[in-house]
């Protein structure tokens, strides 16, 4: 088995064949797995139970939500247990893709895939560059795609019409006091509004002591000028009072998914997973727990893989996902791109006011879980895109 991608989708399903016993090669394009660490990486904590993740990988836990609205006002939630934890997003890459390796599993760092053809016996031959410039043939039974959204092997192409929609991100790394670091530790904190980010969010997380992210992130909007990530990133430490903060990292990346998730699992031999197959979900910008379940599902049919395997790979991603978020990439686009005027300010600012008699953990299984029932009748028009 051949896995091109060594992100949580690709290293997770190297991690699952390898404890499987199954042969097992992933070749990553990035010298060091600590490079690109690019993702707010926030997650519940029943995801990182349900993956089995350990301390090292933790930046920080959270036991609740700070959100700035519109008008200006703060609106906070709490509980008194951890609701989940921010993941060093390179800790947790290093962390699966050693695992991977200490249950046999191969890893090739500065490998890129470069083409493929069909070997005669059924499988698959890949063409690799690996970091000194020289080339390499590698033959397997299978050819996963884990390239994220640059899908790099199997392409954009859709079963139907579904366009792409892009979001783009940055976050910076911060050095701050211990007194600025207090204000922020034990919540996931989010900037909302189109003065603050039009057309998405911002937001400020925990990481070790002494050590905040903070981003801002959007959807592209090819019908209207957008101001540079860099400048909104610049105003928001203005008005958060962290313009003073040292600069540890700058880090920035692109997220592609299809909203009604369209895309096309693999033909052939050749498989895609994690954000080549639209996991990600753009209404929250959260990828890493949908990408690792998107290895779970494949990994558990290449071991006794059948004729029919794509389909049933299709069909048993989305019935573990569900239906709730599939929903979320109609909601993204209508949330987001609806983002930038007044008028959307008020809107946002009405939701708001009604997110103030929820708790925390109500809120963490609207933004999670997508359980919007959990709002009744009042979220339904918004739900179904009607109305305000």
């Amino acid at each position: 088995m051949l896995v091109v991608g060594a992100g949580p989708a690709g290293a997770e399903l190297g991690r699952c064949l390898a404890q499987a016993g199954v042969d097992v090669c992933v070749i990553e394009r990035l010298p060091d797995l600590r490079r690109a660490a690019f993702s707010s990486a926030a997650m519940p904590l029943a995801a990182m139970q349900e993956f089995g993740l350990p301390a090292q990988v933790v930046g920080a836990r959270w036991n609740g939500w700070k959100l700035l609205g519109p008008s200006g006002q703060w609106r906070a939630w709490q509980q008194d247990h951890s609701l989940g934890v921010v993941l060093d997003f390179a800790a947790l890459r290093c962390w699966l893709s050693e695992q991977m390796q200490a249950w046999g599993g191969r890893l090739h760092l500065g490998w890129t895939a470069i083409g493929t053809e069909p070997s005669v016996d059924g499988g698959v031959i890949t063409h690799c560059r690996d970091a000194h410039g020289l080339s390499h043939s590698i033959r397997s039974d299978w050819l996963i795609d884990a390239s994220g959204q640059q899908r790099a092997l199997i392409g954009d192409g859709a079963s139907g019409p579904d366009p792409l929609v892009s979001g783009v991100g940055l976050e910076w790394l911060l050095k701050v006091d211990q007194q600025q670091w207090s204000r922020w530790q034990g919540a996931l904190s989010f900037v909302l509004g189109s003065q603050w980010v039009p057309q998405g969010y911002g937001w400020v997380f925990p990481m070790q002591p002494g050590v905040l992210k903070l981003g801002v992130c959007r959807l592209l909007d090819p019908g209207r000028t957008q101001p540079g990530l860099q400048s909104l990133q610049q105003q928001l430490m203005d008005q958060l009072d962290l313009a003073d903060a040292e600069v540890l990292d700058r880090h920035g990346g692109l997220m592609r998914s299809r909203v009604c998730r369209r895309d096309s699992h693999g033909h052939g031999r050749l498989l895609a997973l994690g954000d080549a197959v639209s996991t990600g979900n753009l209404l929250g910008g959260e990828g890493i727990r949908h990408a690792m379940t998107s290895a779970r599902v494949l990994g558990s049919l290449l071991q006794q893989p059948r004729a029919d395997l794509i389909d049933r790979y299709r069909q048993a991603l989305r019935d573990q996902l569900g239906w709730r978020w599939n929903l979320t990439g109609r909601l993204a686009r209508r949330t987001w791109l609806g983002l930038h005027s007044p008028k959307a300010d008020q809107r946002l600012d009405h939701w708001l006011q009604i997110l103030e008699k929820c708790s925390a953990n109500d809120l963490s299984a609207l933004l999670f879980d997508y359980r919007f029932e959990r709002f009744g009748l009042r979220a339904l028009p918004y739900v179904l895109g009607l109305g305000r």
